[in-house]
């Protein structure tokens, strides 16, 4: 509705800067800008998958062995789709481009006549009209154009999105305070908060949460202050350290939660068997609680080992399937849990060190 306190005159130069503007943004739509600009990158993305894999597994890690062949299965794909989206971009760039020169020879002359009201006045409604038919036809075929890729794109973006999280754990791993054992390999890693006290509360430790084919270690890792001035921290100090491990044979359970206000907050509770370090841990995490639920369930039941890219050394292997089963110093029997990679283990008895 227009201003009543507008002049005819005010009115129609506010109508013929509003087409001005649209008529910017409809050139850029013509020309097909944005899938021009979306294509190139697809390009860039999708032929740079090869490096990225390279990358992950020189930095150790040992899973998705079907993660190179779905590279190259989408690299192939978009080498018979990139022809066909070029043809169409510039077959329909063309159609629409013939279209605007006669808009934009009716825009120069409504702004020549636009001191006389009554004569710009129905050019200025048709041009309205013209306009907002060519935008909506420039928009069906951007529309169209992407619905050509927009299924190897949601493909890509969760592809990279799990690449992203594999080299952050790698990254997280390298930096650690903790090294992994001989043969033993990453999963996945989480931002966390870890709740000793069954419920999250302030203070609690925040770091990182590790998931390995053998083990499922807290890291405390954050800086803490040291000194306030006024409730104002002018002092702080980096904490990182292993607040617990324990192998994943000895998680029972795994439960999830979705907590916080909004009911955004993802947490897990893990009961765990006799010889870890506690019957019951509460975690808060920065990833998907189901997730996880089933990244850990699947690392209990050793299904990750048919998703190696990488096989086992078998003789590590072989080592913990040989291990005794009592002390060969006080006969004792040998009930903790022994994780490939290890090469000796203590008698909880006598305390003798027994070498695998």
């Amino acid at each position: 509705m227009a201003d009543q306190s507008q002049t005819p005159i005010e009115i129609l130069q506010k109508d013929i800067q509003s087409i001005q503007s649209d008529l910017e943004k409809l050139q850029r739509d013509i020309r097909l800008t944005s899938v021009r600009d979306e294509v190139e990158d697809l390009d860039t993305e999708i032929s740079g998958l090869p490096n990225k894999m390279h990358d992950l597994r020189q930095r150790g890690y040992v899973f998705g062995k079907a993660m190179e062949a779905k590279a190259d299965e989408m690299i192939n794909r978009w080498h018979m789709l990139r022809p066909t989206i070029m043809t169409q971009i510039q077959f329909q760039g063309q159609q629409l481009e013939s279209e605007l020169p006669a808009v934009e020879s009716k825009l120069s002359r409504l702004v020549g006549i636009s001191s006389n009201v009554a004569l710009a006045r129905p050019i200025c409604k048709q041009l309205r009209s013209d306009v907002d038919i060519l935008q909506g036809r420039a928009s069906a075929v951007i529309q169209s154009i992407e619905g050509m890729y927009d299924k190897l794109k949601n493909e890509l973006n969760s592809f990279k999105q799990n690449l992203q999280e594999v080299g952050w754990m790698l990254t997280q791993i390298a930096e650690a305070s903790f090294k992994l054992l001989p043969t033993e390999a990453g999963i996945m890693a989480v931002k966390a908060v870890w709740a000793p006290g069954g419920k999250e509360e302030k203070g609690d430790p925040e770091g990182v949460l590790y998931l390995t084919d053998q083990r499922l270690i807290f890291e405390q890792k954050e800086e803490i202050a040291t000194k306030k001035v006024l409730f104002v921290t002018t002092e702080k100090k980096k904490v990182q350290e292993v607040k617990f491990e324990t192998p994943v044979a000895l998680v029972e359970d795994v439960r999830t939660s979705r907590q916080g206000v909004f009911k955004n907050e993802d947490h897990l509770d893990l009961q765990l068997a006799s010889g870890a370090p506690f019957r019951a841990i509460h975690i808060h995490i920065w990833q998907d609680c189901e997730r996880w639920k089933g990244l850990i369930n699947r690392a209990v039941t050793h299904d990750f080992e048919k998703d190696r890219a990488i096989e086992l050394d078998q003789a590590a292997v072989d080592r913990i399937k040989n291990a005794p089963t009592v002390c060969p110093s006080c006969n004792g029997a040998i009930t903790q849990t022994i994780l490939r990679g290890q090469d000796t283990i203590v008698c909880e008895y006598c305390g003798t060190v027994i070498r695998l």
